[in-house]
């Protein structure tokens, strides 16, 4: 079941790579706003036809005014999406107005969430949610000032009739980030314990209740689903390891379903500001990952495939098999945006020297592999954050099977790296899938770590190092790989290629002791 799901995945994996993050994540919020538009006119939500264009328009023109401006003034590139998220994003939280106080309240929350991008940042990475931020200084400044005409967050997208739309939209944005568990431990714990708030609430006065209405009422009429869709997950505020972000996520969700009883009266926190809360222990944990890389160097490893060596001056700490996620600006950008992961090549003992590898393949090219080409030495990018639990376990007796492909050979030499520099000797055997000999990259690295490697190919490559072994030309499939692995049964399988092939191997997987995965998409 888990190996079926895990094909499943990596294939829808592989068709949503086609968009960036941001792009996709936009195009959602267009049509969900398109969405709330004809039901205003039905008079299925609360907000009129006029108060959401008026509303719309006037998020748009403020982020995207702010934006500009601030961008011109740090000289970086107007990024005309991440306006246009900001915007969307308070658009569902904020109430929709065509009263003129109430649009002085937007148009301060927008400018305050779109300043909070250059304020409120640390070595490149957001310290807070912008929308949140926005949504929460308005709340906060009509509180202090008792101008309640500007209004607050209303969140008024956590309505049963745009519940299932949310819903089915936000599966789509997790799943193309594979936040499914991190995403999911929020909506339970916000769930469960708003369930179990209410409920007390509902004791204590004496009113009749039940628990299945609550639930439902919880999951379809309140900010879970959209938070936990289109805020919870954005990059520049999520912490680097699986465990941290399942950490802050449970921090918001309990937070978001909290609603103690002081006095006589229901206290809440707030979604905005228990999201703010969360974002504050991603930021410490993640305190030291963003940096600015210097080019040093470049180097064609193969036909296809470039190595950049890049130096840095403030100290990174990274785990071998982890990725950084680099951000090179330039003109009109396509739909994959400006910033993509790359897995780190070198080893935590090659600091302050950082390698990545990319495909420099011939044919059409993204907008960012172009840029990225025509990086010259000196040049200075920013690497946005370290991610990822692509990383060895910590028992060292673990036999362990290492699947790539192609490209997908980068974090083992992180890790073969790692191991030969710290005298940890390891159980491992490597699958390594590419198209003829002279695609086959690091091909040093891995002979010097003396591992034994299986090399599935088309061609005879000729003489291979010692411990290596061609298949004969067949292709790598369930089929083959217990072939090529007898002991299958007793690894730890750790599979980094294009989505697509880790698909084609869960079912050969289901023998294995257990499966990690580090998909990619191209780009």
């Amino acid at each position: 079941m888990i190996v079926a799901l895990t094909a499943s995945f990596n294939r829808v994996f592989a068709l949503l790579g086609r968009f960036s993050m941001y792009r996709l994540v936009l195009l959602e919020l267009a049509v969900l706003a398109g969405i709330a538009l004809l039901l205003s006119l039905a008079g299925l939500v609360a907000p009129g036809w006029a108060d959401i264009l008026v509303t719309a328009a006037v998020l748009a023109a403020v982020c995207a005014g702010v934006d500009a401006a601030a961008q011109r003034i740090v000289r970086l590139p107007w990024r005309v999406e991440s306006s246009l998220i900001t915007a969307g994003i308070l658009f569902f939280v904020l109430r929709p107005t065509i009263d003129p106080a109430g649009l002085v309240g937007i148009v301060v929350a927008a400018a305050v969430a779109s300043l909070s991008k250059y304020m409120l940042v640390w070595r490149g990475r957001h310290i807070f949610n912008p929308a949140a931020t926005g949504a929460a200084v308005l709340t906060l400044v009509t509180a202090l000032s008792g101008a309640y005409g500007l209004g607050t967050s209303a969140w008024w997208v956590g309505t049963p009739v745009l519940g299932p739309v949310v819903l089915l939209l936000g599966l789509v944005i997790v799943w193309r980030v594979e936040k499914l568990r991190v995403v999911g431990l929020f909506a339970g714990a916000a769930l469960v314990v708003g369930t179990i708030s209410i409920a007390v609430q509902y004791q204590a006065s004496g009113t009749p209740w039940d628990v299945g209405t609550i639930f439902w009422q919880q999951l379809w009429s309140s900010p879970v689903l959209f938070l936990g869709a289109f805020m919870l997950p954005e990059p520049l505020t999520l912490p680097p390891r699986r465990w941290q972000q399942l950490v802050g996520a449970a921090i918001v969700g309990v937070l978001v379903g909290w609603s103690p009883v002081i006095g006589s009266f229901p206290v809440s926190l707030g979604a905005e500001r228990a999201l703010l809360v969360g974002n504050a222990v991603a930021f410490a944990f993640a305190l030291r990952q963003a940096v600015r890389l210097t080019l040093v160097s470049r180097r064609a490893l193969t036909p296809t495939v470039q190595q950049l060596t890049f130096t840095t001056k403030r100290r990174l700490e990274f785990t071998a098999g982890q990725y950084l996620e680099l951000d090179v600006p330039h003109r009109r950008p396509d739909a994959r945006g400006t910033r993509r992961p790359f897995s780190i090549v070198s080893a935590p003992e090659d600091l302050p020297e950082v390698r990545i590898a990319f495909r420099d393949g011939r044919g059409p090219q993204s907008t960012f592999k172009r840029a990225l080409a025509a990086t010259d030495a000196g040049n200075v990018l920013a690497a946005t954050g370290i991610w990822g639990d692509f990383v060895l376990p910590r028992h060292h007796s673990e036999p362990l099977l290492l699947v790539a492909a192609g490209i997908g050979v980068t974090p083992f030499v992180s890790h073969l790296r790692h191991l030969a520099a710290s005298g940890d000797a390891r159980d491992i055997v490597l699958v390594y899938v590419v198209s003829d000999t002279a695609e086959m990259a690091y091909l040093d690295e891995l002979a010097a770590s003396g591992i034994p490697v299986v090399v599935f190919m088309r061609d005879d490559p000729g003489p291979l190092p010692a411990g290596w072994t061609w298949t004969g030309g067949v292709r790598l499939d369930a089929a083959q790989l217990p072939l090529a692995v007898p002991d299958l049964a007793t690894r730890h399988a750790y599979i980094s290629g294009p989505a697509a092939l880790i698909a084609d191997l869960a079912p050969a997987l289901e023998k294995a002791k257990s499966i990690t995965t580090d998909a990619f998409s191209g780009y």
